[in-house]
C-alpha cells in the first residue's frame, strides 16, 4: 500500500514539474516574481541560518576538543575535523533541514491557500499557466538563494568553531587555521555546493507540489504544509546518503 501511494505521488509530482514548463509566460513576468521570491527567501532566512551555523560550529569545536584532547594528539586535528564537518555535512544538511521547515511550509501554505480560495482556478480561466506562474519563480529563487545561504552557513560555522576554540582555550587560533588549511580540499567544497543545489530543488519543488494538491479548507492547508516539511526532510536525508555514496 505504501509503495502504491509513493508511486502515485511520484507520478503526480513528475506531471507537476512537466506542467511548470508548459506554456511559459513572458520572461519579464518571471524576472519580477523571482526577484521578489529571492528577497523573501534570503532576507527572511538569514538570521536563523546565522544563529544555527555559529552555534553548530562552536559546539562541534568544544565536543571535538573534549573527545580528542590529548598530549599525544596535535590540537590542529580539531580545526581539521571542525572545518571538514561544517563544509561537508553540517552547513548544507542542517541548514537545509531548517530551511525545509521555514521555507517549505511557507511555500506549501501560500500555494495551498491560493488553491482553496480559487485564485489558482482564476489564473487557469484567464489562460495563465498557474503552475509555472506560481511555482517556477519560487524554484528558481530557491536554487539561487539557498546555496548562497549554505555558503554563508559554512563561513559562520567555521568562524563559530574558531572563536569557540580561542575563548575556551581548547586550541589557539593559529592551530585552528593550520588544521583547517591542512585538510581543505576543493572537491569537498564542490561536493557541498552540489548538495546545496539538490536540496534547494527538493525543498521548493516538493513544497510547491504539496501546496498545489490541496483540496478542502484551512485544515487541509495545514496538513499539506506539514507533509511538505516531512517529505522534504526525508528526501534531503535520502539524497544526502545517495550523493555521498555516488561521489565520495
Amino acid at each position: 500500500m505504501l509503495l502504491i501511494t509513493f508511486f502515485n505521488h511520484f507520478g503526480k509530482y513528475l506531471l507537476f514539474l512537466k506542467g511548470i514548463f508548459t506554456r511559459p509566460e513572458h520572461l519579464n513576468v518571471y524576472v519580477r516574481r523571482t526577484l521578489d521570491e529571492m528577497y523573501i527567501i534570503g532576507n527572511g532566512s538569514l538570521t536563523i541560518v546565522a544563529i544555527i551555523s555559529i552555534f553548530t560550529g562552536a559546539v562541534t569545536t568544544v565536543q571535538t576538543g573534549y573527545q580528542l584532547l590529548s598530549d599525544w594528539l596535535s590540537r590542529t586535528v580539531i580545526g581539521s575535523i571542525v572545518s571538514d564537518s561544517v563544509i561537508l555535512e553540517l552547513a548544507p544538511t542542517i541548514t537545509s533541514l531548517v530551511l525545509a521547515g521555514k521555507i517549505g511550509s511557507s511555500i506549501a501554505s501560500e500555494i495551498g491557500t491560493m488553491k482553496v480560495t480559487e485564485q489558482i482556478d482564476a489564473l487557469d480561466v484567464m489562460g495563465i499557466n498557474s503552475r509555472g506562474y506560481i511555482a517556477l519563480p519560487k524554484i528558481i529563487a530557491g536554487l539561487i538563494m539557498i546555496p548562497c545561504l549554505i555558503i554563508i552557513a559554512m563561513f559562520l560555522g567555521i568562524s563559530g568553531g574558531y572563536f569557540a576554540g580561542k575563548f575556551s582555550g581548547i586550541l589557539t587560533p593559529e592551530q585552528f587555521i593550520e588544521g583547517a588549511q591542512s585538510s581543505f580540499r576543493t572537491f569537498t567544497l564542490q561536493f557541498s555546493i552540489i548538495k546545496s543545489f539538490t536540496y534547494a530543488f527538493i525543498i521548493t519543488s516538493v513544497s510547491a507540489y504539496h501546496g498545489y494538491q490541496v483540496t478542502g479548507g484551512a485544515r487541509e492547508v495545514g496538513q499539506a504544509s506539514t507533509r511538505a516539511v516531512v517529505y522534504s526532510c526525508e528526501l534531503i536525508l535520502f539524497s544526502d546518503y545517495l550523493l555521498a555514496q555516488l561521489m565520495l
